[in-house]
């Protein structure tokens, strides 16, 4: 089992102590009129959800590109009518299921706009705003420097691909070389089922459309203050982003936390995963660190903006929302 580092966790915020604020629901402005009447016949949301925190010299945005209702029956380890009422008890209960957004996270420090994940662009659900977030902050894909991609399901690189093309011409792109080797694997596409077909594809032309590529190695720095966090388990290269600088931290964590099931139950999957048991021993340790380590989380399928701690309630490991302060 690859090892956690407790540098991944370090100078952690105090709970309260988020600067920057929350920034209202943006009503879509005249210059987005178009944008949003494409969102809008496409299905996608027609407002704009964004916030910010500061991390040390860091901007941190949160986007969406919207959200899909994944079914009861999607959550190996609990009976469809588990996950239900447990849905309901936290209101993402819905006709066809689990409601999950999917956030995306822009990190600014007046030099480089990385962005994490971009989204299922349509391939899921009702998604496919995030061009539309990034115009709501004055930013086209081109404007982007480097993405880092946290693991290859469709969810996460679609909108690298939309329409067959390089929508993020100008980005270096960053993905573990476990995932590039497992979803470019034409034996492991020959066995997958069906609902994974799409992703090794998108994978494919990942690989094809983007030169900037760079299949990276464990736990690096990827910039000053921006390194990579190794939570394999989820897929063969499933990482976390974590930002840091001047005593504070965030970790992106993207799919180590799923809503209703988790953290409560580290035995509860979601039907993607590749490696249940990898996938559980990675939990019982991250969730056990977090907890103890009070760490800033943001999870991409959270209820927006995603942000949050584990906490340990008497013994049971529960989600906590981050409180936002106004004040830096």
């Amino acid at each position: 089992m690859p090892h956690l580092s407790r540098r991944a966790f370090a100078t952690g915020l105090p709970l309260g102590i988020v600067g920057g604020g929350l920034l209202p629901l943006l009503t879509p402005t005249a210059s987005l009129a178009a944008t949003s009447a494409t969102a809008a016949s496409a299905g996608v949301a027609t407002v704009t959800p964004l916030a910010q925190i500061t991390i040390g010299r860091f901007t941190v945005t949160a986007l969406t590109d919207g959200y899909a209702d994944m079914p009861y029956t999607y959550f190996p380890g609990q009976t469809a009518a588990q996950v239900e009422q447990e849905a309901v008890a936290q209101f993402v209960a819905r006709p066809s299921g689990v409601r999950f957004l999917f956030n995306q996270y822009l990190i600014e420090d007046g030099t480089r706009r990385i962005l994490i994940d971009t989204g299922a662009a349509g391939s899921i659900g009702k998604t496919g705003a995030l061009p539309q977030a990034l115009a709501a902050i004055g930013l086209r894909p081109d404007q982007i420097d480097a993405v880092i991609v946290t693991h290859l399901h469709q969810d996460h690189m679609g909108g690298l691909v939309l329409g067959g093309k390089n929508n993020y011409p100008n980005a270096e792109l960053f993905i573990d070389r476990r995932d590039v080797k497992h979803w470019t694997d034409p034996a492991k596409r020959a066995g997958a089922p069906d609902y994974l077909q799409t992703s090794f594809r998108m994978a494919e032309e990942v690989v094809r459309l983007y030169p900037k590529l760079q299949a990276i190695d464990g736990e690096r720095e990827i910039a000053p203050g921006i390194s990579i966090v190794d939570l394999t388990g989820h897929t063969p290269g499933h990482i976390g982003v974590r930002v840091a600088d001047g005593g504070k931290s965030l970790i992106m964590v993207s799919d180590m936390v799923f809503p209703v099931v988790h953290p409560g139950a580290t035995d509860v999957f979601f039907l993607f995963e590749q490696d249940r048991p990898a996938a559980q021993a990675m939990r019982e340790r991250f969730f056990s660190r977090a907890a103890s380590d009070n760490t800033l989380i943001a999870a991409t399928h959270m209820p927006f903006p995603g942000l949050g701690r584990i906490v340990n309630d008497r013994g049971q490991m529960r989600w906590q929302v981050a409180d936002w302060a106004l004040q830096n």
